[in-house]
C-alpha cells in the first residue's frame, strides 16, 4: 500500500496576501492605530466570508453582500463597505486589479449621528461643583477638576487623557504635547486656569509611576472606564443627567463652542488630531444664520458696495 507523501503548509490565497499587504499600508504609511487595524481585518474577513477570495470577486459577488449583510445596522454596513472600497482602491494602485468592483457594494443612507451637546449653563455647572469640592484640596476633588479642564478646555480624548506621562506637562510653554491615534504627536494649548488646577494637581499628586494621572498601584493610570463614572458622579451631583455625560461629549463641546465662538475649521482639526478634515467637519452644525452673518462680514465681497 501506496503511503502519501507529506503535504506542506497550504499557501494563503491571493486575497489574503493582498489583505496583509493593505494592513501593512495602512500602518506605515496612514499611521492607522491597531484597533484601526484589527477592525479593517474583521470586515474584510466578514466579506471573504460571502465571497470568497477578494481579489477574486467580482461586481456580482459584492452586490450579493446586500442581502448577506442586510440585518447589520446602517453604521456597521457602511464602515464595512469602506474597508472594501480602501482595499479595492489599494489593490488598483499597487496593480493588483485591472478594475474596482466596489461599484456595486451597498450604500446605506446612514449619516454619522452628531454626538449629544452641553450647554454652556451645564458646562458652567459642572465646572461651578468641580472647583467648589477642590476647595477641600482633597487628592481626588483636585485631580477630577483637572480632568475636567483638560477634556473640555483642550479637546483631548479620554485614552489621550488617561495615559498622559508626567513628562508632557510642560514646564513654561502653555502646550501639551499629545501622543494621538496611530502614534502621532501633536500640541495642544492649556489654559492659565488649567495650569494653575495642574499645579495643585502635581502638589498633591506624589512622587511614584510614570503616568499625571497614575493608579492607585502606581505603576498604571486611571483608567478610561473610572474616567468616565467619575464624570457621570459629578454631573449626578451638579444637577445634569448623568447619561449625557461623557469624556466624548465634552470633546464634542470643545470643538462646537470654539467654532461658534469663530475658530478656523482647520485649526480645530489641528487642535482635535483628525487626519482627515471631513472627520472635523461633524462639529460644524452651529446656526446657520451666524454663519451667514460670518460670511457677509468677513468675505471680501460680503459688503454690498453702492
Amino acid at each position: 500500500m501506496a503511503v502519501a507523501a507529506p503535504q506542506g503548509p497550504i499557501p494563503p490565497e491571493p486575497g489574503q496576501l493582498a489583505v496583509e499587504r493593505f494592513l501593512e499600508m495602512m500602518a506605515a504609511e496612514r499611521g492607522a492605530a491597531a484597533n484601526t487595524l484589527a477592525a479593517y481585518a474583521r470586515d474584510l474577513a466578514a466579506a471573504r466570508e460571502v465571497v470568497g477570495d477578494l481579489l477574486e470577486a467580482d461586481k456580482a459577488a459584492l452586490g450579493s453582500l446586500a442581502g448577506a449583510w442586510s440585518g447589520l445596522a446602517p453604521s456597521s454596513l457602511a464602515r464595512r463597505c469602506s474597508a472594501l472600497r480602501q482595499f479595492y482602491g489599494f489593490c488598483l494602485d499597487e496593480g493588483l486589479r485591472r478594475e474596482d468592483p466596489s461599484a456595486a457594494l451597498p450604500r446605506p443612507r446612514a449619516r454619522r449621528p452628531l454626538p449629544r451637546l452641553l450647554t454652556f449653563e451645564e458646562i458652567e455647572a459642572l465646572f461651578a461643583l468641580a472647583e467648589e469640592q477642590a476647595e477641600s484640596e482633597r487628592r481626588e476633588q483636585v485631580r477630577m477638576l483637572v480632568l475636567l479642564e483638560l477634556l473640555y478646555g483642550s479637546g483631548l480624548r479620554a485614552s489621550e487623557l488617561v495615559g498622559l506621562p508626567l513628562s508632557a506637562v510642560p514646564r513654561d510653554a502653555p502646550l501639551l504635547t499629545i501622543i494621538g491615534k496611530g502614534g502621532q504627536q501633536r500640541m495642544v494649548p492649556i489654559s492659565g486656569r488649567a495650569r494653575a488646577a495642574l499645579s495643585r494637581w502635581l502638589a498633591l499628586r506624589g512622587s511614584g509611576g510614570r503616568f499625571l494621572f497614575p493608579s492607585r498601584g502606581v505603576s498604571g493610570h486611571l483608567t478610561r472606564v473610572r474616567l468616565f463614572q467619575l464624570l457621570r458622579e459629578l454631573a449626578a451631583r451638579a444637577g445634569i443627567a448623568p447619561e449625557k455625560v461623557s469624556p466624548h461629549v465634552l470633546r464634542h463641546a470643545f470643538a462646537t463652542h470654539l467654532l461658534e465662538g469663530g475658530a478656523d475649521l482647520r485649526v480645530l482639526q489641528v487642535l482635535l488630531g483628525h487626519a482627515d478634515i471631513a472627520t472635523t467637519q461633524i462639529y460644524t452644525h452651529v446656526e446657520s444664520a451666524r454663519l451667514v452673518a460670518l460670511v457677509n462680514e468677513r468675505h471680501p465681497l460680503g459688503t454690498v458696495r453702492p
